[in-house]
């Protein structure tokens, strides 16, 4: 399967009550070998508009943190743990995760990355099964034969400006281990 049969199937996709609210399904997006994949929550009302995911503020504050730390944002994949919005932007629910799950399956397995950075506690939550970003923030988790790196949304950013610089430092540190392997 190739990114871009992936990027088919969730386009058309109706497996939860998503597809009837949404405006585009958002696919990920970004660099089918990339060494590092990004996994964020939801899509919010930008990329719900645009049917790509992280072209919003949030995007924008990732965009300036890779871009501050050398990391192209074309040499990335980026995607979401669900691939619709959900109405008012409130946290997709179990059923919701569960229904895109084989997606994000294989989005990983297509592209092998060497580490897949996991944006915040609903990621976290859903890729490892374990919220407390704040304990875990920073560092590698390997599991299942993965590398994963857990941050804070960038959204978060927007909500609260003390977590700016801790994000910015995040990424500095993610970008130094994918450039030694």
């Amino acid at each position: 399967m190739t990114i871009e049969d992936i990027r088919e199937s969730v386009k058309t996709c109706t497996k939860c009550e998503l597809c009837k609210t949404r405006t585009n399904a958002v696919p990920g997006k970004g660099n089918p070998n990339a060494k590092i994949i990004f996994i964020g929550e939801a899509p919010g009302r930008t990329e719900d508009m645009q049917g790509e995911p992280f072209v919003g503020s949030a995007g924008k504050k990732l965009s300036d943190a890779l871009a501050k730390n050398g990391i192209a944002r074309d040499s990335i994949y980026i995607t979401n743990v669900v691939k619709c919005r959900p109405p008012n932007n409130r946290v997709p629910t179990e059923s919701e995760r569960e229904s895109c799950h084989q997606y994000l399956e294989a989005e990983i397995n297509t592209i092998k990355p060497e580490i897949i950075c996991i944006l915040g506690n609903t990621a976290s939550n859903s890729v490892l099964g374990q919220g407390e970003i704040t304990k875990h923030r920073g560092k590698i988790i390997e599991k299942d034969g993965k590398k994963f790196f857990l941050t804070f949304h960038p959204a978060a950013i927007i909500y609260n400006q003390e977590l700016a610089a801790t994000f910015e430092k995040d990424i500095a540190t993610l970008a130094k281990l994918a450039s030694h392997g």
